[in-house]
């Protein structure tokens, strides 16, 4: 079966390919091939029943010595074979040799630990790289008792056996930058507290919808269930083909705005009146050019007082997807690679402005999804001496060039397709042994009626992926959705509110647990920065389920209430050494050392006319005392019911913020 990678798809398949080449010429034959799971530098589950496996000759015989014993076992008529060893205690490094029909080859460093999957959406596929601190994390990080396995972007129609992906590689400073951060901190608040190697298997997708990550039966798809969905599919990249096509007439295949290195295209005298206009800030594929993967040109001008322009000016172009090159009147002023998340912030100095008009030409090259100039319309600025001014809305736009209309297209949406991430990027690594899963993903399914029923989707794969896995119950951890967009003055309704509450709900299901974040978020940025307390969340949650540890890891969850007249009565679970109220600060970018606050707030009340005021709201012993003398006959609370609830201020003394919650199902 085909598998199919995003990014540049046709590269990237390539270099999957090429890594089991390289795995194949290690010896004259290349008749026996270990799966690129089997490398240097490799984890494998402690106290299990390790499964090692790959191709070979059809019936050729396959031996492993492995820790003073050996194994062997010939391959199947199909060329595919599978050894069992026996179970091993943590410890490492350690050598395992796979040889037999000419083929050699010594496996080294290996390590017996502990493995997590690492999976979702793009708040776990960011890196360290990117998150808070960067600089100082990746130059101290020096543990190379913690290793990562990165899967690529992967999809396939049907279940695959061949996983692609790896090297496994240590937390170094020459590596660290590019793991998962949730999961590296995840990982190092387990080592802090346990002496044993960390494995994370890194396969997420940035921007991927729930559904794609489960099987087809588990989502109730028989064979012609998978085969209408697959033919709706092809409608759909049909459709996207056809429209790119009338939209843009010629295909460009090379970029015409720059050539031999002079950007022709930021000509500030160049005649752009013919270009198409588009909404700034705003991702090129949501305004008219879905499934657009390339390079394009942006323009726009902005005015300057003599004053202004002798004295250089600030220019603030958002978040743009992937990397850009920017120049103003033609100079050059700034440009960044592969930082879709990151702000643009150009100081344009006084020689490349004048009096008068002044042209801002922005070069954007996206590797998939998304594209363009994003962000809150308050980053797209220009700056001077005489104060900051908006620079949104229409600008200038021309596509420059698309790299393969069709690999493009099959590109795109694919981590919104149900099932086709499963079988390429899940199933391929159901045979090798883990400890756990960690999960961070929920943006992609807030919207609408998807809020509601992602609880049943979400418990569904989690009950179906350990079945598969064979591995048990195993301990399975989640990131609760982040506070995020604006804060509202009033109560209101919040679709994000109802994700939080699916995914809270799920934790009926045995052996689960949530990290909530609600006050580590961005209002701006869907991507916090703050990763560090994501992980040491997920790894309390961790340390208790899989390890034993009796800590305190959740913080305050919604329990039951009473109504006592004017009031209503609030009991929780995983209170801890108690509860407390503190002080949410406005602009942090960790959330260490929370002060003591007067009052709770956060919290909302309602009579039977279901209309929510702001209530006050205080602390007796394990309760939460709730009413307003706006509603004297109370009927429901609600606590933190916003995509934002940035005034949400109850935790326990341990640090850890209770989830949000609400006594009603209006």
């Amino acid at each position: 079966m085909t598998l199919h990678a995003a990014g540049s798809p046709a590269l990237l398949l390539l270099l999957g390919m090429l890594s089991l080449m390289a795995v194949a010429c290690s010896s004259p034959t290349a008749d026996i091939r270990p799966s690129p799971l089997f490398d240097d530098g490799m984890v494998l589950q402690r106290d299990a029943d390790l499964r090692v496996w790959g191709t070979a000759r059809p019936e050729a015989m396959v031996t492993i010595d492995f820790l003073g014993t050996t194994f062997r076992a010939p391959a199947g008529p199909d060329g595919n074979w599978m050894i069992r060893l026996d179970a091993a205690p943590a410890g490492g490094p350690h050598e395992l040799r796979i040889h037999g029909e000419g083929y050699d080859r010594t496996i080294r460093d290996v390590l017996v630990g502990d493995v997590w999957i690492a999976s979702g959406q793009s708040n776990m596929e960011w890196t360290v790289g990117e998150s808070f601190d960067a600089p100082s994390e990746i130059a101290s990080a020096d543990d190379p008792m913690i290793r990562q396995f990165k899967v690529p972007h992967l999809w396939s129609p049907a279940p695959v056996d061949s996983v692609v992906g790896g090297p496994w590689v240590p937390a170094d400073p020459e590596h660290v930058g590019a793991f998962t951060a949730a999961g590296y901190f995840f990982a190092r608040e387990i080592r802090a507290h346990h002496d044993v190697p960390i494995g994370i298997i890194n396969t997420s997708w940035g921007g991927s919808r729930l559904e794609p990550w489960m099987s087809a039966e588990s989502m109730g798809l028989d064979e012609d269930g998978m085969d209408a969905l697959l033919a709706r599919e092809r409608e759909e990249e049909e459709r996207i083909r056809s429209m790119v096509r009338e939209r843009l007439g010629t295909i460009p295949e090379k970029d015409e705005g720059l050539v031999d290195g002079v950007a022709v295209w930021a000509d500030p005298d160049l005649d752009d009146s013919g270009w198409e206009r588009l909404p700034v800030p705003a991702l090129w594929e949501s305004v008219g050019f879905p499934g657009l993967d390339g390079i394009a040109w942006y323009r726009t001008s902005f005015e300057l007082s003599s004053a202004d322009a002798a004295s250089g000016v600030t220019l603030g172009l958002g978040q743009i997807d992937d990397s850009d090159r920017t120049w103003v009147n033609g100079t050059e002023v700034g440009g960044m690679d592969m930082s879709y998340n990151v702000p643009r912030v150009y100081e344009v100095p006084a020689s490349a402005l004048r009096e008068g008009l002044n042209v801002i030409a922005v070069r954007v090259q996206d590797t998939g999804g998304g594209g363009g100039i994003a962000g809150g319309s308050d980053q797209v600025f220009v700056e001077t001496v005489s104060g900051r001014r908006p620079l949104g809305g229409d600008w200038g736009f021309r596509v420059a060039e698309v790299p393969g209309l069709d690999d493009m297209v099959m590109t795109a949406n694919k981590n919104q397709v149900p099932v086709i991430l499963y079988n390429a990027m899940i199933h391929p690594l159901l045979d090798f042994r883990i400890a756990g899963a960690i999960w961070y993903q929920g943006e992609s399914n807030a919207g609408g009626d998807d809020a509601p029923v992602y609880r049943d989707l979400f418990a569904t794969m989690i009950q179906d992926w350990r079945t598969r896995w064979g591995v048990g119950d195993f301990p399975f951890v989640w990131v609760q959705l982040a506070n995020y967009m604006a804060s509202h003055d009033q109560p209101s309704e919040s679709d994000w509110a109802v994700l939080r509450e699916s995914q809270g709900a799920t934790l009926s299901v045995s052996n689960t647990a949530q990290a909530v974040i609600i006050d580590i978020g961005e209002a701006e940025d869907i991507h916090p920065k703050n990763k560090q307390d994501v992980g040491y969340r997920l790894g309390l949650a961790a340390r208790a389920l899989a390890y034993g540890e009796d800590i305190v890891y959740s913080g305050p969850e919604y329990r039951d209430h009473s109504v006592d007249g004017g009031r209503v009565l609030l009991g929780f679970d995983h209170v801890g050494g108690g509860l407390t109220a503190v002080e949410r600060p406005t602009e942090a970018p960790r959330a260490e050392g929370h002060a003591s606050a007067d009052r709770l707030t956060g919290f909302a009340i309602a009579g039977a006319d279901r209309k929510f005021v702001w209530a006050d709201a205080r602390i007796l012993g394990d309760q939460v005392i709730v009413s307003s003398p706006r509603v004297p006959r109370p009927v429901a609370v609600r606590y933190a019911w916003a995509d934002n609830p940035d005034t949400a201020n109850l935790f326990n003394v341990e640090g850890l913020p209770a989830s949000p919650f609400r006594t009603d199902n209006w």
